[in-house]
């Protein structure tokens, strides 16, 4: 099934949608906001089933047309926040135009940080910083979001507490990521507020896109109305979303609601473009000796879709421009 959140308050109020994301219905009822759904999701999955399916077959009591713009982020708080590092291409590439190498582990035990949980802007919410000399950046990504995860799952049991799936813009300020990392105790301030999609699409939803490991489709990227990213989300990674949540798991519980990505989507093959302007600068890099593609400017759109493979939108689009604090 699909839900969103009607911007309502800080957490949203949880709607069911269409599967053509044309309609909807509130789900007060059986669960105020998303979070509340999460918490309860083995009685609460059942009931939205049911607004699901009564309003996928025809008109339904309480339908009314979707407003895309009407819609929060799905999960505007969560309990945790989880990125990896897990397409290799994307971590090759930006590793070695600045002359390093991946960690000799890499390919043993995935890269993770915990960033930032609450705040999550909607789809075409306009991004503020304090100014565009940050090194403003763009990432695209598909997050998993879990039910209760007990501490020391195993990887290959850790995908059935998947219960959601969004699409991320995990926005990056590359002026200030350099100095953090040098400093060994990770992101802080390089990292702030990232984006979803409007629509939270479950497993099963998915159909043949997600074998249980990975979610297949195609990921497209523009930035200033160019084409950037043709990128195919469920090859070229050497771990997949059970492999990061136990990964976390060996030392912790996760609470209903918490987020876990594998890190900005990216291919082997160079002809699908990048998922990130720091991807697409460090090829530029690799092959000339400088990069050219300039960083985000106030005034600049980025545009992220993922798209299954008869070419619907999975999680509807996000569409963000920039802008300084004071405007």
């Amino acid at each position: 099934m699909k839900l969103a959140s009607l911007r309502s308050g800080r957490d949203g109020a949880l709607v069911v949608v269409s599967r053509d994301l044309s309609k909807a219905v509130k789900a007060e009822a059986i669960a105020p906001t998303m979070q509340s759904a999460l918490d309860n999701w083995a009685e609460a999955s059942p009931a939205l089933q049911r607004l699901y399916d009564g309003l996928n077959a025809g008109r339904f009591e309480g339908e009314f047309a979707l407003d895309l713009g009407a819609l929060a982020a799905p999960l505007p708080r969560a309990y945790q926040f989880l990125d990896g590092a897990a397409y290799a291409s994307h971590i090759k590439r930006n590793r070695a135009a600045r002359g390093e190498t991946i960690p000799d582990d890499f390919y043993e035990k995935p890269l993770v940080y915990q960033g930032i949980s609450h705040g999550f802007m909607a789809w075409n919410e306009t991004v503020r910083l304090p100014s565009d000399d940050l090194g403003i950046d763009f990432e695209a990504e598909i997050f998993a979001v879990t039910d209760d995860v007990p501490v020391g799952v195993a990887s290959e049991d850790a995908s059935r507490h998947i219960k959601l799936f969004v699409l991320m813009n995990d926005i990056s300020l590359r002026a200030l990521i350099p100095g953090e990392l040098k400093r060994t105790f990770g992101f802080l301030t390089g990292k702030p507020a990232s984006s979803m999609g409007p629509i939270a699409v479950t497993p099963d939803e998915l159909g043949e896109l997600w074998d249980g490991k990975l979610v297949s489709g195609t990921m497209k990227c523009w930035v200033r109305g160019e084409q950037v990213g043709n990128i195919e989300t469920g090859i070229d990674t050497p771990f997949h979303y059970g492999d990061l949540i136990a990964h976390v798991a060996r030392t912790r519980p996760f609470e209903p609601g918490s987020l876990v990505g594998l890190g900005t989507v990216s291919n082997e093959d160079e002809s699908a473009g990048c998922g990130c302007i720091g991807e697409i600068r460090a090829l530029e890099t690799l092959r000339s000796g400088s990069a050219t593609t300039p960083l985000l400017r106030f005034g600049d759109e980025v545009r992220i879709e993922h798209f299954d493979r008869a070419g619907n939108s999975v999680f509807g689009r996000i569409q963000q421009t920039f802008a300084g604090l004071d405007h």
